[in-house]
């Protein structure tokens, strides 16, 4: 393949063009698919884009940007959620260019020692050889050392190390500060210091409610026992717990979930995984399967879901599965996962709550995915090459024309022109034109009209001539087309001509290639490439046309009227206050009006009463 026909490197300009403002994390990808660097972002467009800027970059940079072949990024509730589903994908995917800790030593961990009486709260980093508990890992020393905070604020355990605890006479400052509760000098008994080292272990495992609940326990009965101090010193830790819940990324619903969005667009469907266990995400996959028998949205989702869990390898199936859509077999799928994994597992569509809200983030990354990879210059440089291959053409197509027509009845027709070219949809060279002067509903005359106009001007070089024109029509449509473009003499351009299947199916369409019909598989990366710009004419047209319509509909009835121009409709509005008055006034009336003849108050009178 020679070098102007090889596919493009990563394109950023097109790809920051379809980023989202919104937090998330992103993955670098290399040429072998590897995963080069995982970051998090407050704002995904402004954070990704700062590595495509001109200057100021370090040379390390420079060189992980040098290998970028594409970018994946997964849109997150919050800066928080986006720090914890990074910390994931780093340590799952061990990218060279993250500061990667390589075995779980190098990971900092919250250590709960094994001391009889008084154990202690510390930080760890290293092989856990000695007895106790570890809790973690944490994402960073920086995420272990903020939760000792935490800790020591909640339970006052003691983190001194055990010579310093043996050793002393009197309370130290974290007592005075309220860290700890002292039993160094045996300022709380035994019983009660365990009592906090449970409740502390209850909130590393994530039972905060459950702590919360122990705390107004015993905040009521201190005070019914007219115990008000200690009975304050709860509600302040009650107050503060309440704190710490709010700024925690942790859900109101734990447990194991998997949700699955699907999105479609111009033939392509795209479905959005996103794992979540223990309440929180932990990871996300974009999926693109090809529709090959064009199965309606829930049988799409439902096949799709029997292979992923029922197929190949055995995959970890959570109690619930939530699915943007699902159909008929849905209850037989939930009974062969049941039996698989030896539990019962639900597959719910319509959920409340926590789940509505992780559905509707599925949603909106399959949505994101999806335009993403619809944009995507490597996936749209195949879909040319492909149509190529299957019109069998001597060379490749560069730019595509598409034209639609839309109206209501005959009312505000409106055409489109589109473009495309092997970068995807040519924004800047759209054009919209106001059919007129034809008889309401005639889609013939107005294809001709908007043609006409369309191609004068392209041969006074108002921009490139097309390629292929694409018509939104079987061989009529086409007809017209080859005429026009013959009246203006018009050359080297082939027209193709898209003829709807049954029922208006995508993936049924039939093909007029300058008049023939030709074979394109509805499911090949050129049949889709032709629904996506069909799509795209005929959102701009109708998008054109209701504008139209509601501008036409917002005038008033004065405007329509040869001979009333500004001055004069504000005089006669000004005279009669209004338009009700002008309907209501003779043509003796509307002569007296400044400026308003008899005659032209006949006409006034005509075009108010017709």
């Amino acid at each position: 393949m020679s070098e102007a026909s090889a596919a493009p490197a990563f394109d950023a300009e097109s790809f920051l063009k379809t980023l989202t403002k919104k937090p998330g994390v992103y993955r670098m990808i290399g040429a072998e698919g590897e995963v080069l660097y995982v970051g998090k972002a407050r704002n995904l467009k402004n954070r990704v884009t700062s590595y495509f800027r001109a200057s100021g970059l370090q040379a390390k940079t420079m060189a992980l940007v040098a290998k970028i072949e594409d970018i994946q990024v997964t849109v997150t509730q919050s800066e928080t959620e986006a720090l914890l589903l990074e910390q994931s994908l780093i340590k799952q995917e061990r990218p060279p260019y993250n500061i990667v800790l390589r075995d779980d030593k190098s990971y900092p961990y919250i250590y709960l020692t094994e001391h009889k009486d008084y154990p202690r709260l510390t930080f760890h980093r290293g092989a856990k050889r000695k007895g106790g508990r570890y809790f973690g890992p944490f994402p960073s020393a920086y995420a272990v050392r903020d939760s000792l905070n935490i800790l020591q604020k909640l339970f006052r355990l003691r983190h001194c190390d055990d010579s310093y605890f043996k050793n002393r006479s009197r309370p130290c400052l974290q007592y005075q500060i309220q860290r700890c509760s002292a039993p160094c000098v045996g300022l709380i008994d035994t019983q009660a210091y365990r009592e906090d080292v449970e409740l502390a272990v209850m909130f590393l495992e994530g039972k905060s409610q459950a702590v919360l609940d122990t705390f107004k326990r015993k905040m009521d009965a201190a005070a019914a026992d007219l115990e008000f101090e200690k009975a304050a010193s709860l509600r302040d830790q009650i107050t503060h717990l309440r704190k710490v819940q709010e700024s925690q990324y942790v859900h109101g619903e734990g447990g194991d979930v998997d949700v699955f969005g699907l999105a479609t667009q111009s033939g392509s469907n795209c479905i959005q995984a996103m794992f979540i266990r223990n309440g929180r995400m932990w990871g996300q996959r974009a999926f693109y399967p090809k529709n090959e028998l064009d199965m309606p949205a829930d049988e799409l989702l439902e096949a799709f879901l029997s292979q992923y869990y029922l197929a190949g390898k055995s995959r970890d199936v959570p109690k619930l599965v939530v699915a943007s859509h699902v159909g008929e077999d849905r209850d037989l799928l939930a009974e062969a996962l049941s039996e698989q994994s030896g539990r019962r597992v639900q597959i719910l569509k319509d959920v409340r709550g926590q789940r509505a809200r992780w559905l509707a983030l599925a949603l909106e990354n399959a949505a994101m995915s999806l335009q993403t990879y619809l944009a995507d210059r490597r996936n749209m440089f195949a879909r040319f090459v492909d149509l190529q291959e299957a019109l069998q053409l001597e060379t490749m197509p560069e730019r595509l024309e598409c034209f639609d027509i839309s109206h209501t009845m005959g009312e505000a027709t409106v055409a489109s022109c589109v473009v495309f070219d092997t970068n995807g949809p040519l924004k800047s060279d759209y054009r919209r034109f106001n059919i007129a002067g034809i008889t309401p509903g005639d889609d013939y005359a107005a294809m001709e009209q908007a043609l006409t106009r369309r191609y004068r001007r392209l041969k006074e070089g108002e921009a490139k001539l097309p390629d292929i024109l694409v018509i939104d029509g079987g061989p009529g449509q086409v007809a017209k087309a080859v005429e026009v473009l013959a009246a203006h003499d018009v050359q080297d351009v082939q027209i193709l001509g898209i003829a709807k299947g049954p029922d208006r199916r995508a993936g049924l369409e039939r093909f007029f290639l300058d008049g023939e019909e030709v074979r394109i598989e509805g499911t090949s990366s050129a049949a889709l490439l032709l629904q996506h710009i069909r799509d795209e004419a005929h959102r701009f047209a109708i998008t054109g046309h209701r504008q139209r319509r509601q501008k036409k509909r917002q005038q008033s009835e004065l405007e329509e009227i040869p001979g009333v121009g500004p001055k004069r409709r504000k005089e006669l509005l000004t005279h009669f206050g209004g338009l009700a008055g002008i309907k209501g006034a003779s043509i003796e009336e509307l002569a007296k009006v400044p400026g308003i003849n008899r005659r032209l108050a006949e006409q006034i009178y005509g075009s108010m009463h017709q």
